[in-house]
């Protein structure tokens, strides 16, 4: 397979570069695109749903001071092109001159080829017939091991990108990445009593992932939580300690806290971390990551969507506030350097700063320290849905809980939902075991929906608001 993007592109795109710095643009950046997606669903023991999808398009985005135009096409011709350019131009009240001798714009970098080694992953990911067969593995394995189950479902996606970045800073940056996840849930129904788990794996830059995924042990994972909750009585509702396990229990970190710590909230005024670089806002025993280099993880990338290579980001040391999330607009508008975090789901959206693998740091006790230390509590195995506000306000369910009672683990509890303020709930994390891991998932925001790494070990909250019945 050939890339539809490389070196052929550069006089076109530096062409139009010339043009929009011509037109007085302080930068002018396109990012070109193709992908090539694939869904599945599979219920009980059919599959009911393919869904194929193919998009070819551009983004343009013109900066002037601290202003920007956008606009998206899917015609690439060099008209089709232009026509984008100069509607963007014209959002900032500029337009090209009839006769383009001159520029600020030098010409492009070279080259820098992050996709030359990828360019047979879409071939050999699963075909159709493959993808199936394993789905409908994984809701026999599901059929085998569960009881009193309603509903079985199996979900399948992939998702291959090819990009091509230039910039009239120099960037010029091709790329191919791609995302492949596998999702089993139940429902289980016995008389009045209900319960409905699910669970979601993912991977980027992998693509052989669902010919090596362990579906029966998944089906054994979701099983046996649905098997436990079915019964389980609801929690009462009050202010308590609580220990989140780890994987998924990040999702709390990431939404509650780790929106605000990215420049587009600094923008609209909505992180009340604004000032404190610096300052202590969390418990001196939590450290926080956001890094896209982790191997295989759902939110790592070669490269972003401005042609930034990633770094690793410390975002809060020992409770203090290191860094912020940034991109090229937000180093723009707000002064925090970019860290290689401009992301967006496709060529219709400008990048904005994002997260990728957002995770607590692990911390020196074994898991069984945390529980032990809580007389009276709730332990959160799986977190499930939630939302959140503009400034931190959040509330999860718990999908599978158990009560502490003397440092004991006792009955499974249901019904239960975490809710809080980031701002108050972060210096409460007082313990974080040494068992890191992370889990798949998706972030939507300005730029659209993204693939992300939310993670965590154990942590302890020492007291937070349970709601229940």
């Amino acid at each position: 397979m050939t890339a539809a993007f490389s070196n052929h592109w550069k006089q076109l795109l530096e062409d139009l570069l010339h043009r929009g710095s011509a037109a007085g643009a302080d930068l002018v950046e396109i990012f070109l695109e193709r992908t090539d997606h694939l869904g599945l669903l599979a219920e009980q023991d059919c599959i009911t749903s393919v869904n194929p999808a193919f998009t070819r398009g551009a983004g343009l985005r013109v900066f002037r001071n601290s202003r920007d135009g956008f606009v998206s096409t899917n015609d690439l011709s060099r008209d089709g092109l232009t026509r984008a350019l100069d509607q963007a131009l014209a959002m900032l009240e500029l337009s090209a001159p009839n006769q383009i001798t001159r520029s600020n714009f030098s010409g492009l970098l070279e080259l820098s080829e992050h996709g030359a080694n990828k360019l047979d992953w879409l071939q050999r990911c699963p075909t159709l017939s493959d993808a199936s067969q394993r789905l409908l593995e994984g809701t026999n394995h599901l059929q085998r091991l569960g009881q009193h189950l309603q509903v079985r479902r199996g979900s399948y996606s992939r998702d291959w990108q090819e990009v091509l970045i230039a910039a009239s800073d120099g960037t010029f940056a091709h790329d191919i990445r791609l995302h492949q996840s596998t999702g089993l849930s139940v429902l289980a129904a016995d008389g009045e009593h209900r319960s409905s788990v699910g669970r979601r794996y993912g991977s980027t830059d992998r693509p052989d992932d669902l010919v090596n995924w362990d579906c029966e042990a998944s089906a054994t994972e979701v099983c046996d939580s649905a098997g436990t909750m079915l019964r389980a009585e609801y929690v009462d509702a009050g202010q308590m300690p609580a220990v989140l396990a780890n994987r998924f229990g990040g999702v709390i970190f990431h939404e509650a806290c780790g929106h605000l710590l990215e420049t587009t909230q600094i923008e609209r005024g909505t992180t009340p971390f604004a000032d404190s670089v610096g300052t202590l806002i969390a418990n001196p025993a939590l450290t926080a990551i956001d890094e896209g280099l982790s191997g295989g993880s759902f939110g790592s990338i070669s490269m972003d969507d401005e042609g930034m290579l990633p770094e690793r980001t410390v975002l809060i040391k020992d409770g203090i506030l290191q860094r912020f999330i940034s991109d090229r607009a937000g180093e723009l508008r707000t002064g925090h350097p970019r860290t290689g975090s401009g992301r967006r789901q496709s060529h219709a959206f400008p990048a904005a700063s994002r997260m990728r693998n957002t995770y607590i740091d692990a911390g020196p006790h074994q898991p069984q320290e945390l529980i032990a230390s809580v007389d009276k509590g709730l332990y959160c195995k799986a977190m499930g849905g939630g939302s959140v506000g503009p400034t931190g306000q959040f509330n999860f369910s718990v999908e599978e809980g158990y009560l502490i009672e003397n440092g004991t683990l006792t009955k499974p509890v249901k019904g239960a939902t975490l809710i809080g303020d980031a701002k108050e709930v972060m210096p409460r994390i007082s313990m974080c075991a040494n068992d890191l891991e992370l889990a798949a998932g998706f972030c939507g925001s300005v730029s659209g929906s993204i693939f992300v790494t939310v993670g965590q070990p154990h942590i302890k909250v020492d007291s937070i608001t349970v709601g229940g019945r």
